[in-house]
């Protein structure tokens, strides 16, 4: 087979498997390269060290795979079909047992379901086997979900899967953002595949809507500001100034996705993995303070939540609390 139609069969492949989108691009260098070396330099990424190690390899797959020639990207939606759970616009959910509005915390649509990275790896594993099967042994792969150190959004756009969005994120046309990126870095030199047209235009609802104002410009995030990186990753206190400013959100937050005008007509997903199970959508932020370590570990099991520890969350819950009771006092540490 060619490396056009090796290309076109892995893509069929991929579609069978499940993935929503699949494209291909070069091993090749990232293309900003200097502005991820700067936006580190700069803080950017609050105290998230980790990004700070590996550098090579997130400027370049080669240096995850030794000559490794293609990046295998693919996409798979997690956007929840309508009425499979929402999240509530007054931030309370009506008590069974009274009157009472009792306060909630949000959770980000993309922890709603089974933990991604074992459900995108899985397909991985099985499209890698597929292509020994058809192609032989004489390739080496390595598949990547999120934790491995490479910048899988620059690699998305190269690939063509979408474009990178004024708010950071990939967007598809048909997908908007609500999509899981995972890569199959090979040896296996294929066709590549042509970036997309950036289709966000003049819109800057994404960054307008930001409550933290993580966004200095366009295409360009404060990740120290992120609600999502302040609910998940900080693990220490939060920044005064910011934590008035956390929106209900509980874990992670959808805000510069709710306002893009391409989720609101993205299909859904039919991946029942990722259907809302509980503690998602919402979660009672009193519940939450109740939680001993095995109520934790029982609710988070199989769920990207376990990423934030039971103290962080907390954490979380205390200020949204503090901001519903003293909304003119400064929540606590």
């Amino acid at each position: 087979m060619s490396p056009i139609e090796q290309s076109q069969w892995i893509k069929e492949q991929a579609i069978m498997l499940g993935f929503d989108a699949c494209r291909i691009a070069p091993a090749e260098p990232i293309g900003r390269k200097d502005y991820l070396q700067r936006w580190l330099e700069a803080g950017r990424a609050g105290t998230m060290d980790y990004l700070h190690r590996h550098l090579s390899m997130r400027e370049d797959p080669r240096n995850l795979l030794p000559e490794a020639k293609s990046v295998v990207a693919v996409a798979l939606s997690y956007n929840p079909n309508p009425g499979s759970g929402t999240h509530s616009t007054t931030q309370t959910v009506e008590s069974s047992e009274s009157t009472d509005l009792k306060p909630i915390g949000k959770i980000a649509r993309y922890a709603w379901g089974r933990d991604y990275h074992k459900v995108v790896k899985k397909r991985l594993f099985a499209l890698a086997d597929r292509m020994r099967e058809r192609f032989g042994h004489s390739f080496e792969s390595r598949a990547c979900v999120d934790t491995a150190p490479i910048v899988e959004r620059e690699i998305a756009e190269r690939s063509g899967l979408g474009w990178i969005g004024k708010n950071t994120l990939v967007l598809n046309t048909e997908l908007g953002s609500y999509f899981f990126l995972g890569e199959l870095v090979t040896t296996l030199k294929l066709a590549a595949d042509e970036p997309v047209t950036d289709h966000c235009g003049s819109c800057t609802a994404c960054l307008d809507a930001c409550p933290t104002n993580a966004f200095p410009n366009p295409h360009e995030m404060d990740a120290s500001r992120c609600i999502s990186y302040l609910t998940i990753e900080r693990r220490k206190a939060l920044p005064a100034d910011l934590t008035d400013k956390l929106a209900g959100w509980l874990f992670g937050c959808d805000i510069c996705q709710e306002v893009c005008p391409f989720n609101r007509k993205a299909k859904p997903t039919v991946e029942i993995d990722f259907s809302p199970r509980p503690p998602a959508p919402e979660i009672e932020l009193r519940d939450v303070l109740s939680w001993s370590e095995e109520d934790y570990h029982k609710m988070v099991q199989g769920s990207a939540i376990k990423r934030a520890a039971l103290a962080m969350l907390q954490r979380n819950a205390r200020h949204l609390l503090d901001v519903r009771d003293n909304p003119h006092n400064s929540p606590p540490a």
